[in-house]
């Protein structure tokens, strides 16, 4: 029996449900397994007080410190995030706070490996912890863990040492084990890409789904947090100047105030909706219902929201960012735009002229499943395990 202890900061909790849902789906699909047993620990970083005491943190405070989640054992310890240092102080304050919960674990459960799911701080503290508790460690590769912290001043560093000192390293794509070689990190990186839940999307008849939503107009979707990186403004500037399309921003964060007054400022507001964040389970109606799914990010590794809109049959618009040429590899899949408004209008209307072709669409991510994605981490791990002891 392999047993792993997952470390992973972004993991969904009763305040953001969505938070990391990718790693919680692939943690139920790895304890799936008949010969696998996982513990989670998906830690909370925290302000000192006074900061603490605004809202979102009071939220996360208030959060059970363990409990058995969607039939995971989770432990939600808090750790201390300085504000104003870079990050510098995240991995070692990090560290220092989960070894005597990993003790306590330990004497029930006697972890065989750390699979650490985002590079930065989990990275760093779980070959810390590895190192004190005599285990091997993978650190998986998402996006920002390295496109930010791996070259940011503070972090970067850290983010080299923990990568050449790990037993093993997973990203989600090739494009993202390029960018971690490029950090000046010398070590082999397994792809390791991301899963669909095919019970979910791409089950869902597109006809049925508009009709459901009240949806009669062409409509793109731009899904993702409500952050520069993610590029809303620049797809909602590019629908406005398609006459008659429709788009509908899912997401919550920082920017919605500025993208209210932008659709103001179009006088579009007839054809725009800010949505908000949704829950997972609404995405598979909305995704088979769009004619396009266009993001616009700076930076991405693998973005479960291309891999999602394509299984549901829908082709998407994003730049030339992190994975896109594995994913955009057809028409029937979509396009790729520079990160501009009018290469962004001219690539979706590029789209809504060809005939929808779902099927095909479809084919493009048919590599992509929940269940080899199980099967590939488990072989991985168990195979630093099998090195480590031998």
């Amino acid at each position: 029996m392999l047993r792993v202890l997952t470390l992973a900061t972004l993991f969904p909790d009763a305040t953001r449900p969505n938070f990391g849902v990718f790693v919680e789906r692939q943690t139920l699909g790895l304890a799936g397994l008949g010969d696998v047993e996982v513990r989670v620990v998906a830690p909370v970083g925290l302000p000192p007080f006074p900061a603490s005491l605004a809202a979102r943190y009071r939220a996360l405070s208030a959060l059970p410190a363990a409990e058995t989640w969607k039939g995971l054992s989770v432990e939600r310890p808090r750790f201390v995030n300085l504000p104003l240092t870079g990050g510098r102080f995240h991995a070692p304050l990090l560290a220092r706070r989960l070894r005597p919960l990993l003790t306590r674990i330990r004497a029930q459960f006697a972890f065989d490996v750390i699979d650490a799911e985002f590079f930065f701080p989990d990275g760093p503290a779980a070959i810390a912890l590895g190192k004190a508790f005599g285990v091997p460690v993978s650190i998986k590769a998402r996006g920002a863990d390295i496109h930010h912290w791996g070259h940011a001043s503070a972090t970067a560093a850290q983010v080299r040492a923990a990568g050449q000192a790990a037993d093993g390293l997973l990203a989600v794509s090739r494009s993202m084990a390029d960018d971690i070689l490029a950090t000046g990190i010398d070590r082999p990186v397994r792809v390791h890409r991301t899963g669909i839940d095919r019970t979910r999307f791409g089950g869902v008849d597109r006809a049925v789904a508009r009709a459901r939503l009240g949806i009669a107009a062409p409509l793109v979707v731009s899904l993702g947090a409500l952050i520069a990186r993610k590029g809303h403004r620049i797809v909602l500037d590019a629908v406005a100047a398609l006459p008659g399309v429709h788009l509908w921003i899912v997401g919550g964060g920082p920017d919605r105030a500025a993208l209210a007054a932008r659709i103001a400022d179009l006088g579009i507001g007839d054809r725009v909706r800010l949505c908000g964040s949704l829950p997972h389970d609404d995405l598979p109606d909305l995704l088979a219902a769009a004619d396009v799914m266009a993001l616009a990010s700076s930076s991405e590794g693998l973005a479960n929201a291309w891999v999602e809109a394509l299984a549901s049959g829908t082709p998407i618009v994003i730049p030339d960012a992190g994975a896109a040429r594995e994913v955009v590899t057809t028409r029937a899949a979509g396009r790729i735009a520079t990160r501009d408004s009018a290469a962004f209008a001219q690539a979706i209307a590029a789209v809504l002229s060809q005939a929808a072709d779902p099927v095909a669409t479809r084919a493009t991510v048919d590599a992509y499943s929940w269940e080899r994605n199980a099967r590939e981490l488990r072989d991985h791990l168990g195979a630093l395990v099998n090195r480590y002891s031998g």
